[in-house]
Order: C-alpha cells, then sequence, then structure tokens
C-alpha cells in the first residue's frame, strides 16, 4: 500500500522533499532538536505550530520520511495546484465540512503514512491559544500516534525588520497515544488534549530559545 494520496508522484515527492531539506538553509540558521523522536515507520498525525509559509516547507524537508500535509484548497490552481497534487499534498477548503481530503489522510494513515496537520487553521502567532477539530478526527478513524513539533522563528511582528539569516527551531516531541471517545464531546476532548500538548512544547521552545 502507498503511503501517499491518488495522483501522487512518489519520485517527484521525494525529490521535492529532498529540495525542501536545503531550499531555506541560506535564509535561516536551522536547528533541530530530538529528530530521532519522528517515528520511522506506521501511521502518524503530525501536528504543529503555525506563524509562516515557512514551517510546512521546512517540516516536509526534515522528518526524515514521506509526508502529506495538509494545504489550504486556495493553492490548488494553476501549475501550483498540479504540482502539489504531484507532491502528494492534500487540499483542504477552509470552514467546510470537506469530507473527501479528509478521507483521502485516512487512508494514507491506514496504509501507514504521516500526516501533518496545523491545528490552529492558519497562520497567526504560533501560540496554539486555538485548535480545530481535523487532527482528532483523523486519530479517532486511524488510532494514529499523535506527534507534536513546535517552531520558532519564522514570525515576524508587523512593523518588525527583517532579520539576516534568523535562527529557525525545531523542537520535535515526544510521540504520543490519544485514545479519542465517540461523539462531539470526545472530538472536543481530544481536541484540547492536542492543543495542550502543543501549546507546552511551543513555551518549552520559547524558553529554550531564551536561555
Amino acid at each position: 500500500m502507498s503511503t501517499l494520496p491518488t495522483g501522487a508522484v512518489p519520485w517527484v515527492h521525494d525529490l521535492a522533499r529532498w529540495l525542501a531539506t536545503w531550499s531555506h538553509r541560506p535564509l535561516f540558521r536551522i536547528r533541530i532538536h530530538h529528530r530521532s523522536r519522528v517515528p520511522s515507520t506506521g501511521p502518524v498525525v503530525l501536528v504543529a505550530n503555525h506563524s509562516s509559509f515557512v514551517e510546512p516547507q521546512v517540516l516536509f524537508g526534515l522528518v526524515g520520511r514521506r509526508a502529506v500535509f495538509l494545504v489550504k484548497a486556495e493553492l490548488s490552481r494553476g501549475i501550483a495546484g498540479r504540482a502539489f497534487r504531484w507532491i502528494g499534498q492534500i487540499m483542504v477548503r477552509r470552514g467546510i465540512a470537506d469530507r473527501e481530503p479528509l478521507m483521502a489522510a485516512v487512508a494514507v494513515l491506514r496504509s501507514g503514512g504521516l500526516v501533518g496537520v496545523f491545528p490552529e487553521g492558519t497562520r497567526g502567532t504560533g501560540d496554539v491559544a486555538h485548535a480545530e477539530q481535523g487532527a482528532a478526527w483523523l486519530v479517532r478513524m486511524t488510532d494514529a500516534v499523535v506527534l507534536p513539533v513546535a517552531t520558532r522563528g519564522t514570525y515576524r511582528p508587523p512593523g518588525a525588520r527583517r532579520r539576516f539569516r534568523p535562527k529557525l527551531d525545531v523542537l520535535v516531541g515526544e510521540p504520543f497515544r490519544l485514545p479519542v471517545q465517540r461523539g462531539r464531546t470526545g472530538l472536543v476532548a481530544a481536541t484540547e488534549d492536542i492543543r495542550k500538548h502543543l501549546a507546552d512544547l511551543v513555551r518549552e521552545l520559547d524558553e529554550q530559545r531564551n536561555d
């Protein structure tokens, strides 16, 4: 079984992942902490905070295995859209109960793949003050392991000056199992568990960067 969604071209995916590993190093001083915590096999729902366009690209290249991310559907037009599909990324329409892409992600997980989700749903400060329910739903459908990953260094507050090669830190948390109970109540509780794990990891990374 393929760990990529239908329509993906495996060699294009692998080439893009190799390029992503190196493409941002001229722009950032990238430091990866505890990359060995990424499970090398089996279904994984990676959850990460989101401050800029950079995090998905950096994580795509640095997790060390094939990775399928949920990408906003606004990027699906034209040549860019075709490229995303060849690479194997899944387009999701925000604010809509869009079952097709979620079931595509379920298929990837059930085949033993890794699916990346940004639970905040949109870019912001990356503090994970809120979270959408998609990650918890995927875990409930597949019993995948949850892998929290925190990133810092990509967010530039409004009015702040652009820095030359700022430090970009990626902290991989401990993977954990998350039992998700039935019904909406179970989904809400599991979403809060995911949000708290990720927010705590972001705070841990902030403390490390301030030492």
